[in-house]
């Protein structure tokens, strides 16, 4: 289920559109303003804050108050012209087929593609979370699977992610958009990120365009079953018959192969795995792959557990899932979550987050008071 709460009045496009734009201007004032509200000044004082230069009369002064003025520039220039809280109002509380109508018609009315303006205007992990949100779900995968095969760190994971957890109809639009934007199929790319048994894995699965009806084949899955614990048997995980597998039968069938597999062998598959090398890196992507077809609220959940620790926060792998999942499972991730964690996702969240950013994930998790 998803978390997304749309508004029950939702305004038009142009409505939205007109928003928005004010959003960008609505905290744009003079900056000697600023300064002369709050400071008594009866001489004149010169400032230079990098590298803006300007004079403040005594005639401007409006009483003596006593503030840090650094505090005061750095906070007035972090949001300035921006009205954070009204993105977030708006685009927080649209479903995908409205914020697409909000692009087209804020680029009719302002000659400007709507995810520019954000990207010129905003910053950080919120400007992040803003974009990927805003983007198409299509475009949002292909970008993300671009950039997956532009670097090294958890790249296969997120290649893998997405050609597992989508549908076949949501792979097929991301790899058209990535078709469209990158001039080249997502297939090429991975082909050239790749080597190995990765590369036999990553591109039949980005490949792939599986059955999605409920009907299972018993006797394929016995027999399918008894070839996978064959391979697994004797260390053989990247099995051409493993791969085809995995990459081609339904999830139904699938989950019907495993489900045979436990009944014969007594395990589940993913512990058959866990006897293996845990340095063995192709098999960690094979288990996060076969749990991601399977049982994908189990995957993100340990993604997002991964993601917010003691250690740190990966505020790029909690980005990636909330605002990929909100519109789909988020609320059964968010439960799996609390239940293996004891801690409810939007608190772990809040805790590891501030600022704008923190507000973009909440309203995303539907905790927000829209």
């Amino acid at each position: 289920m998803a978390t997304l709460k749309v508004s029950s009045h939702v305004p038009s496009p142009s409505e939205d559109a007109e928003q928005l734009k004010s959003a960008f201007d609505d905290r744009a004032c003079s900056f000697t303003d600023l300064i002369v509200s709050v400071l008594d000044l009866e001489d004149l004082i010169f400032f230079d804050y990098l590298g803006f230069h300007s004079q403040i009369r005594d005639s401007h002064c409006h009483g003596s108050k006593s503030v840090n003025f650094l505090d005061l520039t750095f906070d007035f220039c972090e949001g300035w012209g921006t009205n954070e809280d009204l993105i977030i109002s708006i685009l927080a509380h649209r479903s995908a087929e409205q914020r697409k109508l909000i692009r087209q018609t804020y680029h009719e009315a302002c000659g400007e593609d709507l995810l520019k303006t954000l990207d010129k205007e905003l910053t950080s992990d919120f400007e992040r979370a803003i974009l990927l949100w805003t983007l198409e779900p299509g475009e949002r995968d292909a970008l993300l699977a671009n950039e997956a095969t532009k670097r090294w760190t958890s790249s296969n994971q997120v290649l893998m992610e997405v050609a597992c957890t989508r549908t076949s109809t949501q792979l097929l639009h991301a790899r058209q958009a990535y078709h469209a934007r990158y001039k080249k199929s997502i297939e090429e790319d991975v082909a050239h990120h790749t080597t190995g048994d990765f590369r036999k894995l990553l591109v039949s699965l980005v490949s792939s365009y599986r059955y999605e009806g409920d009907e299972v084949n018993m006797t394929l899955a016995k027999q399918e079953a008894k070839l996978i614990h064959e391979k697994i048997k004797d260390k053989h995980y990247s099995d051409e018959d493993v791969i085809r597998i995995l990459s081609t039968r339904s999830k139904a069938q699938i989950n019907a192969t495993f489900n045979r597999y436990q009944d014969e062998h007594g395990e589940e598959i993913l512990k058959s795995l866990e006897e293996g090398d845990e340095d063995d890196k192709f098999l960690g992507l094979l288990r996060s792959t076969i749990q991601c077809l399977t049982r994908p609220e189990l995957y993100f959940v340990d993604v997002l557990r991964s993601a917010i620790n003691k250690t740190g926060t990966d505020e790029g792998a909690l980005t990636r899932i909330v605002t990929t999942r909100a519109e789909i499972d988020l609320k059964v991730i968010g439960e799996e979550y609390q239940r293996r964690n004891s801690i409810p996702l939007e608190k772990a969240i809040t805790k590891d987050t501030r600022g704008d950013y923190e507000k973009m994930l909440v309203a995303l998790l539907g905790e927000d008071d829209a």
